[in-house]
């Protein structure tokens, strides 16, 4: 907006940054100023002020009808006539480098209009009103969008508080961002006459919000730029050396990418395909980025090879011509095209190398992807607009308009989306500028899916509690667990690209999130929410009091189904018990229903650790005073002693079908849990003998219960019900020893 100077933040262009911006030329500040000063031209004649403007607008837009600018800058000019920049040219000067940069990027009549008059309200007596009136309610919204909150009003919190409102007003209509950044890039460009704590303060700012924003919103052109003016400012020795790198390979006799592409050239001619190979360099940040990752340069490191065609089918045609007549490095394939980044970028990216080392990256995209890739959003254009053979006349001013007033932009980005989400519920400007800042910093997206094919989109890093937060809101209070691809997971699970997430809800209304799940939080959305629940429950001051969850007051010792401790009950047998504890263990209440083979008189007893039930393959050991436990033969207990040398001893079942069986269920923590889990076996005729309870883990909790049922083949609907109580996610066949508390 008013920032305020003329004196580049860096030294003079290099050969990269002027190759790459060689078909965007700044902007003659002195030309700009001389003809503002002349004033507007006659009436229906467009000012020569704007004729750069409108020479790249009509590159892009031949057919654009150029009145609006003409009014828009008539307006401009005189509204900001006498005022001046810091640097002495008239600003008028500004608003017009800003609309140029827009319309380099090949943005659309509306947004160049509203970008010539996008500081009248905020540094004239021009109203939005006035705007409305003379250009339609469109570029009144974005006018409105870019305007800052006055000090005067706000203090300190003016800057997070404009930020978040252009942020909404982005969500409704992207170009409002889109003449964000052509403004703050212009400002940067002339920011060198500042004092230097201000240049310092503007360029955090502008790392911290604007180029992640910028990224986001898939504008490379001014995101590079602006990464290498902020570069400049708080790395100025870095920026030097870099400067210096950049310098020296451009006076090098040799240049292995000019080499390289002409090498590509001749085998896409050979094969028939049309396509232009160019050499794109580095920006300063990208040079310094690979400095700092590979060490000492070569040739090749200083820029990449961009190949454009017409059409997708040309993109894998040129990929395997290079790959069949080069020699690929296959690590470096990827595939964005196919599946295209979050910011709407497409390319198909690859490497080829040559005998004496050097490696050439080679980025493969259409032409409109290339477009699109440079300009992201604003190559979108108006997001209102219907596509051109349903247009029956202009789009209707300010946009798709629902009956409630509020626009929605139908190409709002998800990211976007949830960003606004989680701002209504930050509103402490200190606390939506801090949370503002990490949200930014997560620079890379995920897609993972639901269950019933829907997707959500989350930062890479994210776990299974942002996906729950993302999906049911505050309502993710009550998630007790998820699966992730099929498998149950914890709610601190990591996710990743493409995982199938289903989350596993509770049913009792009083669920609760734990404070842990702070720590596995990372989308703002989560922690606010999880951090708002527990600012309005505070925790009582005896951790005990208050908790209505049987696990924690059951855990570790034996109890019955109320949670009473059960005065004498038996622990599990452990797998590694000696022989002296299965022998000194009295007989088993199922010990009629098996007999040792060759021994019919011996004592039985069924071994603790794998509870065998009729039905079940078994094998027995001898242990002192003639006794034989009997194990499952899958039971680990089993190799243990076969390892050692143990002689199996033959065992079969008889005719009884009553059976004693310990069964582990693996659930999450909740309220009640355990009064729902003994009703259910209760209901399905099984006697609780014993039950061990282990202290919560992760939001986990383990029950083990002994049962006695008066039928074996009872034992999978036992197991199937005790499974449908929400929260328990697994029961299974104790396997493992339970050690006794």
């Amino acid at each position: 907006m008013s920032a305020e100077a003329t004196n580049p933040a860096t030294p003079g262009p290099v050969v990269p940054a002027a190759a790459r911006r060689r078909s965007r030329p700044r902007i003659d500040l002195r030309r700009l100023g001389r003809a503002a000063l002349l004033g507007p031209a006659s009436r229906g004649r467009l000012p020569d002020a704007i004729g750069h403007v409108v020479e790249a607008h009509r590159a892009h837009h031949p057919d654009a009808d150029l009145e609006p600018l003409r009014r828009a800058y008539v307006l401009a000019e005189s509204s900001h006539r006498g005022q001046m920049r810091k640097s002495g040219e008239p600003y008028i000067t500004h608003p017009l480098a800003v609309t140029l940069i827009l319309a380099e990027l090949g943005a659309e009549t509306t947004t160049l209009t509203a970008s010539l008059l996008h500081d009248t309200v905020e540094d004239t007596d021009v109203t939005l009103e006035q705007v409305r009136e003379q250009f339609g309610e469109e570029v009144r919204y974005l006018v409105d969008g870019v305007t800052k909150l006055e000090k005067v009003d706000y203090g300190a919190a003016a800057e997070p508080e404009t930020f978040r409102k252009m942020l909404v007003a982005t969500g409704s209509d992207v170009r409002v961002m889109s003449i964000k950044l052509a403004d703050r890039l212009h400002n940067m460009r002339t920011l060198g006459v500042m004092r230097p704590e201000k240049q310092v303060r503007i360029a955090k700012v502008t790392k911290d919000v604007l180029i992640p924003l910028a990224e986001r919103l898939g504008v490379q052109a001014l995101k590079t730029e602006l990464e290498d003016l902020v570069f400049a400012i708080l790395h100025p020795e870095e920026y030097k050396h870099t400067r210096e790198l950049i310098v020296d390979n451009a006076s090098r006799a040799d240049d292995p990418l000019a080499e390289f592409a002409d090498a590509m050239r001749v085998v896409l001619r050979e094969a028939g395909i049309q396509a232009e190979v160019l050499i794109r360099p580095r920006h300063f940040v990208s040079v310094h980025r690979v400095s700092r990752k590979r060490g000492t340069l070569r040739g090749c490191d200083f820029g990449r090879l961009l190949v454009l065609v017409q059409e997708d089918a040309d993109c894998y045609a040129v990929l395997g011509e290079l790959h069949t007549c080069m020699t690929p490095v296959v690590s470096e394939f990827k595939d964005f095209i196919a599946v295209p980044k979050f910011n709407l970028y497409q390319s198909l990216h690859t490497a080829v190398a040559r005998e004496d080392g050097q490696v050439a990256e080679v980025l493969i995209r259409t032409h409109q992807m290339h477009k699109v890739a440079e300009a992201g959003v604003v190559a979108l254009g108006n997001p209102y607009a219907a596509p051109a053979e349903e247009q029956t006349g202009e789009a209707v001013p300010g946009g798709a308009v629902p009956a409630d007033g509020e626009r929605v932009d139908p190409t709002r980005p998800g990211w976007l989306s949830r960003l606004l989400d989680w701002q209504e519920a930050a509103p402490d400007p200190d606390t939506f500028w801090s949370t503002l800042r990490e949200d930014l910093a997560q620079d890379r997206e995920i897609t993972v899916f639901r269950p019933d094919g829907g997707a959500l989109g989350l930062p890479d890093g994210a776990t299974c509690v942002d996906a729950a937060y993302a999906q049911y809101g505050e309502d993710a209070h009550a998630c007790i667990g998820a699966r992730v691809n099929g498998r149950l997971a914890t709610l601190s699970t990591v996710l990743r690209d493409g995982d199938t997430v289903q989350l596993l809800m509770g049913q009792d209304p009083a669920s609760e999130p734990s404070r842990e799940w702070l720590e596995h939080a990372h989308t703002p959305a989560a922690r606010i929410a999880i951090q708002r629940w527990l600012a309005t429950h505070p925790a009582p001051a005896d951790p005990e009091e208050g908790l209505d969850r049987p696990a924690d007051e059951a855990a570790d010792r034996a109890v019955d189904p109320f949670g009473r401790p059960v005065a004498g009950a038996p622990a599990p047998d452990s797998a590694d018990a000696d022989e002296d504890a299965d022998a000194d263990a009295p007989p088993s209440r199922a010990d009629a229903a098996i007999t040792v083979v060759d021994r019919p008189d011996a004592g039985v007893r069924l071994a603790g650790c794998c509870t065998p039930v009729p039905a079940d393959e078994v094998t027995g050991f001898a242990v002192r005073g003639g006794v034989v436990t009997v194990h499952r033969v899958e039971c680990a207990a089993v190799a243990r002693m076969a390892e050692a040398g143990r002689e199996a001893i033959d065992v079969r079942w008889g005719d009884t079908t009553e059976c004693r069986v310990t069964l582990v269920a693996e659930s999450f923590g909740r309220p009640h849990l355990l009064a729902d889990l003994t009703e259910a076996m209760a209901l399905e005729g099984a006697e609780i003998v014993a039950a061990t309870v282990e202290p919560p883990s992760q939001q986990r909790v383990r029950h083990t219960y002994t049962v006695q049922l008066p039928d074996a083949a009872h034992l999978p609907t036992l197991m199937r019900a005790m499974r449908n109580v929400p929260g328990v996610y697994d029961v299974s066949r104790a396997q493992h020893p339970a050690s006794a508390s």
